[in-house]
């Protein structure tokens, strides 16, 4: 399956890769394995998707910013490795939610980014280890972090 084909029949164009916010690099390669520094829902650095889910955001908003993260996930593989069919699957991912106090539902706000990888990849290798944390706050207000680990 070509997953550039894939993105088409599935309306998702990658976005521009985001500006870095910092001293890292947005993946770095070891050996077959990529890690990708934490993603948020951003457009050319600028956040989307702000606040704490069960208070300013709904579940389902919080699941778009975790699609939104693993599109800015896909443009930086891309720009890194050139051609993300060389993926051979996902391998984890560590979703952190901002979640207002009480609020415990953070693995369905994941959801989010694991069923996009799924549809994108296919389940076999598409869907890999997962966590869901609740954080207190993330930069910028963003409502989502999640980093990454592929292989290829």
């Amino acid at each position: 399956m070509d997953i550039y084909k894939k993105l088409e029949e599935l309306q998702i164009t990658l976005p521009a890769p985001p500006p870095l916010a910092g001293i890292f690099k947005p993946v770095k390669q070891v050996e077959n394995m990529l890690y990708v520094s934490g993603q948020g829902p951003t457009e050319n650095g600028v956040p989307l998707i702000a606040g704490k889910v069960g208070k300013e955001r709904t579940i389902e908003e919080g699941q778009h910013a975790a699609r939104l993260c693993v599109l800015n996930a896909l443009s930086n593989l891309h720009r890194h490795i050139g051609d993300l069919n060389k993926i051979k699957s996902v391998v984890k991912l560590l979703v952190f939610v901002a979640s207002a106090e009480g609020f415990g539902r953070q693995p369905e706000v994941a959801n989010g980014a694991s069923q996009l990888l799924s549809d994108i990849f296919g389940e076999e290798r598409g869907v890999g280890a997962r966590s869901a944390i609740g954080a207190n706050e993330l930069p910028g207000d963003i409502t989502v972090e999640i980093e990454f680990i592929f292989e290829v």
